[in-house]
């Protein structure tokens, strides 16, 4: 069973994707800082570097965006992959150029957006693509009489564009004539407004995607889906009109949500949600996994915890990453976690399990949106595994960067700041002339240097010959400190 929930504010919309209860994905698009993805815009090309074949463009965003020589479009409708010739990017691109771009990315941490000039507008079945010219099916449809079919009734479509480029989605799987009809008349008015208002001055978007709350039904509707339920009754109305118009098959799923208890409560999602900014995952059967999330990768690493079974070692720990492998899926799903991961596995002696733990790895994911790739067990024991990053973690979304430590996630020890005191008060002594020192610290310092090491301190206030004074200065965090001259 999978349903979705719809939790709507004036200042974000949170969609919640259960199964079988569980929260498996979520979804934030805050209104101050909508996701960029699918926008189509202005773009002027501000700088070629031909040693990286690419180029910056600024499309009217804090930072300029970067677009790769493999995602520019090439003339002579030459993107359905026969093209092999080598194209550097000065020979496509020049500085001041004003040219169409999407974003393939939104900007992730300190990188700007990424780009493609191979412009794409996904409907509910397809996936229209004006610069080039095959027609592809979803790789998810896998019987090839239903493949054929489908691009059989795509290209006997009287209305698609000859010279353009379509992908039928997996939803076109029990899709008829009449719905790829419906949907080729929409992409074509939609590209036709992309083009009309494509004289718009460089920097400003001239195709925005849907809302949230839209993209839900035309992304996210698959067979399994029992019900969508939207805790405001405006957007309920305004998501009927758009499912009657363009996907009536998924009218009836939705729900207004008219309860007094907040929808995500009422399902355990709040819950679950602060648990997944949580560095410790416990899994059910006492083991754990530890996640930490850094620039260049992450790391999950899978612990028995109080886990101790009930026959032998080998079976404890084959159980325990039996039941990672499932954690595991599921956390990356949910921390939207991209990128390289490295899963530390506890080492197992027997070929079949690790076997086994890798094939249970491979079909949990298999429910994942997201583009993954598993590599085999290393010598050292690890799996890597890459996850496609199209947006920010939910880490990135929810948190900021800690004030005290400043993204270490770990401060000194009072007793190391202790120290640096005592060497700060040496150096003051020695280069100034002064009757008297004041040490301002945070309380736990100072409580630790009038306690623990007043010893010390009488020590050293005999040493330099200077009385020494402290006053605890509640703003300070433990790691800063003043020695000031009186």
């Amino acid at each position: 069973m999978k349903e979705i929930l719809i939790n709507i504010t004036p200042q974000e919309t949170r969609v919640a994707i259960l199964e079988n209860g569980m929260l498996n994905d979520l979804y934030i698009e805050r209104s101050r800082s909508r996701g960029l993805v699918g926008n189509v815009y202005k773009g002027k090309v501000v700088r070629v570097l031909p040693g990286m074949e690419a180029a910056f463009v600024e499309i009217g965003l804090e930072k300029a965006a970067f677009l790769h020589v493999s995602d520019v479009a090439r003339t002579g409708k030459s993107n359905n992959g026969n093209n092999n010739d080598t194209v550097h990017i000065g020979q496509v691109l020049r500085e001041g150029q004003a040219i169409l771009v999407q974003v393939l990315k939104d900007q992730l941490g300190t990188k700007g957006a990424r780009l493609t000039t191979n412009i794409t507008i996904p409907s509910r079945y397809l996936v229209f693509m004006p610069n080039a010219d095959n027609i592809g099916v979803s790789s998810r449809i896998d019987k090839e009489a239903d493949r054929e079919r489908l691009k059989s009734d795509l290209i006997d479509q009287p209305h698609r564009i000859k010279d353009a480029g379509y992908i039928l989605r997996t939803a076109a799987e029990a899709a008829d004539k009449e719905a790829i009809a419906s949907d080729i008349k929409y992409l074509n008015r939609l590209w036709d407004n992309i083009n009309d208002t494509a004289e718009v001055e460089v920097g400003n978007a001239v195709h925005k995607d849907l809302p949230l709350y839209l993209r839900v039904l035309r992304d996210m509707v698959d067979d399994d889906l029992e019900v969508i339920r939207v805790d405001s009754r405006e957007t309920c109305n305004i998501m009927l009109e758009f499912a009657g118009r363009y996907v009536p098959e998924v009218e009836k799923l939705i729900e207004h949500y008219p309860g007094e208890r907040p929808i995500f409560d009422l399902h355990g999602v709040e819950d679950e949600i602060q648990k997944g900014l949580e560095r410790k995952v416990q899994l059910k059967s006492g083991g754990y996994l530890i996640i930490d999330q850094t620039e260049a990768m992450t790391t999950i690493d899978v612990n028995t915890g109080a886990f101790v079974g009930s026959r032998n070692l080998e079976e404890t720990i084959f159980k325990t990453n039996l039941e990672a492998a499932q954690g595991i899926a599921r956390q990356l799903r949910l921390r939207n976690l991209g990128g390289i991961v490295i899963l530390d596995f506890i080492d197992m002696q027997e070929t079949e399990h690790k076997r086994q733990v890798m094939r249970a790895l491979e079909k949990a994911l298999e429910k994942d949106h997201a583009r993954t790739s598993i590599s085999e067990v290393s010598m050292l024991g690890l799996v890597e595994m890459t996850r496609k990053r199209t947006r920010e973690s939910l880490e990135h979304v929810l948190c900021g960067t800690c004030p005290t430590c400043e993204g270490r996630g770990s401060i000194k020890t009072a007793e190391t700041v202790c120290y640096e005191i005592f060497r700060e008060i040496l150096r003051e002594a020695r280069q100034f002339d002064a009757r008297e020192l004041l040490v301002l610290a945070g309380q736990d310092v100072v409580d630790l240097l009038v306690d623990e090491e007043s010893g010390s301190l009488a020590e050293l206030e005999d040493f330099i010959g200077i009385p020494i004074r402290f006053q605890v200065e509640s703003l300070f965090t433990q790691e800063q400190f003043d020695v000031v001259i009186v």
